[in-house]
């Protein structure tokens, strides 16, 4: 089992950034690919960003390309999403998830595991 424990979501005014942090415990976390997903009111959840165990690989949805960068601590066994430029239409509630495959975080396939989400707001 991995656990997985997001923070760092809030309120922010269009233009600003934010930094969510998803922390990760039980099983070996560098054995994992990891990704953020969010979810809209009305809409249906959608993939964001994949970083691979080594963390040399990062892949991104078009939608985000440019503004946001995903990243991994191995040691301290957190993944990180720095969100710059934000959009209200970028709110959402924002998941981390993990995954041995990143190609099923990467095509939307349901991940192995989940955290409980984080709530991001950006104001216009």
């Amino acid at each position: 089992q991995v656990q997985l424990v997001e923070s760092g979501g809030g309120l922010v005014q269009a233009g600003g950034s934010l930094r969510l942090s998803c922390a990760a415990s039980g099983r070996t976390f560098s054995g994992y690919a990891m990704g953020w997903f969010r979810q809209a009111p009305g809409k249906e959840r959608e993939f964001v960003a994949a970083i691979r165990r080594s963390g040399i690989s990062t892949y991104y949805a078009d939608s985000v390309k440019g503004r946001f960068t995903i990243s991994r601590d191995n040691a301290k066994n957190t993944v990180y999403l720095q969100m710059n430029s934000l959009k209200p239409e970028d709110t959402a509630v924002y998941y981390c998830a993990a995954d041995l495959n990143v190609g099923r975080l990467t095509t939307g396939r349901d991940p192995d595991y989940w955290g409980q989400g984080t709530q991001v707001t950006v104001s216009s």
